[in-house]
């Protein structure tokens, strides 16, 4: 295993995913600060999303046939530039500019991140591999939520932008160091090239539209949480970074266990359904259900568990490529995942407003249950 590769990629996801996990839980303050209402300020992360989601589309394409090493560095140094930019935005449209940017440069290098990942271990490693590498969005939750929900109370929401950028850039010169030596020999210049439509196979398709549905039901959860206990049980930003962390604990261990299931279990898709369908029935109690803060923050903890779990089995699978189309097929994935990460921040500031939080139970649920069914499902036969 390369350790130290994937502690800097690790490294990398962490600062990608905080660069907007950490303004969760400043979303009222974001708001009374940029005079803009709360649906507003929560639907940065959708400009996030699709900006990320375009970018990584060709990153990862374009990573397959020049190389993964600048989108590796660059794009960390690029994410650190935009995260200044939201510090000194004066207003709102302004720091929607400076998230899109931040967007774009976070997909432009995060599927490559997996693309090497997968290139420097073989199959029955990636489940572990690329749970480690995703275990940065985990520590997101455990450490740079409560940190920066702690850490904001002295320096505000902007400082915590600065602070951020600053670790992309500590991760921008640990994947400069570790990636000296190519992950395969250089491709001969008379090979085909790699193409978007020789990519989207029906298998690869259907392992997408799964990533949606398990990314609407993460960044729900991700997006929302923390307003959800500060809106139900009446909790300060600094209130919330015990039960976020927690919740985080939650996460991580679901990207181990997940990890160690993708890569032991015979069929890594009955493993996906597992999971989802248990994060189904969590979900409606979860968000249906608030006797109180402990059992509210049991819940929490048990539904990222289960929903993590998944995550570790669906990238496996869709890394399970020639190493001459990986980076496009793992760039298509955090492209449509950012469909799922779009529609938890428009659907559920739609379901919020016209439901309360008590609509995002069923949401998640119904988002679990056509993952779920989608992995179970047999491809038609030919002919």
């Amino acid at each position: 295993m390369p350790w130290a590769l994937l502690a800097a990629a690790c490294l990398g996801m962490f600062a990608a995913s905080s660069s907007g996990t950490t303004r969760a839980p400043f979303l009222l303050d974001m708001s009374r600060d940029l005079s803009a209402s709360l649906a507003m300020v929560a639907n940065l992360m959708a400009m996030t999303s699709i900006a990320w989601g375009v970018s990584s589309l060709f990153a990862g394409a374009w990573s397959d046939r020049w190389g993964r090493r600048p989108f590796l560095i660059g794009g960390p140094l690029g994410l650190a530039a935009s995260l200044v930019g939201v510090a000194v935005s004066p207003g709102y449209w302004s720091v929607a500019v400076a998230v899109t940017a931040a967007g774009t440069f976070a997909g432009g290098f995060t599927g490559v991140i997996m693309a090497e990942a997968s290139a420097r271990t073989v199959d029955r490693q990636r489940g572990r591999a690329l749970g480690w590498v995703m275990a940065g969005q985990s520590f997101s939750l455990l450490l740079g939520v409560p940190l920066a929900a702690w850490v904001g109370t002295y320096i505000g929401w902007r400082g915590v932008a600065l602070a951020v950028g600053g670790i992309a850039v500590l991760a921008a010169i640990g994947l400069l160091v570790t990636t000296l030596t190519p992950a395969e020999a250089p491709r001969r210049g008379s090979a085909a090239r790699p193409s978007m439509r020789g990519a989207m196979s029906g298998p690869v398709l259907r392992l997408l539209a799964m990533g949606v549905a398990e990314r609407l039901c993460y960044g729900i959860s991700v997006v929302y949480f923390a307003t959800f206990l500060q809106a139900t049980y009446g909790l300060t930003p600094a209130g919330v970074a015990i039960p976020l962390a927690v919740i985080a604990v939650g996460n991580i261990l679901g990207t181990v266990v997940g990890g160690q299931m993708a890569d032991r279990m015979r069929n890594r898709l009955h493993v996906f359904a597992g999971a989802m369908a248990a994060s189904a029935v969590v979900a409606l109690a979860l968000y249906g259900w608030t006797p109180g803060l402990v059992t509210t923050v049991g819940l929490g903890f048990a539904y990222v568990f289960v929903n993590a779990i998944a995550r570790p089995s669906l990238m496996a699978a869709l890394a399970n490529v020639p190493d001459e189309i990986r980076g496009t097929v793992l760039g298509l994935n955090v492209t449509s995942a950012s469909f799922g990460w779009l529609g938890a921040a428009a659907l559920g500031g739609w379901v919020m407003a016209a439901a309360g939080f008590g609509g995002f139970g069923p949401l998640s649920a119904a988002a679990a249950i056509a993952g779920a069914a989608l992995a179970l499902a047999r491809p038609a036969s030919r002919g």
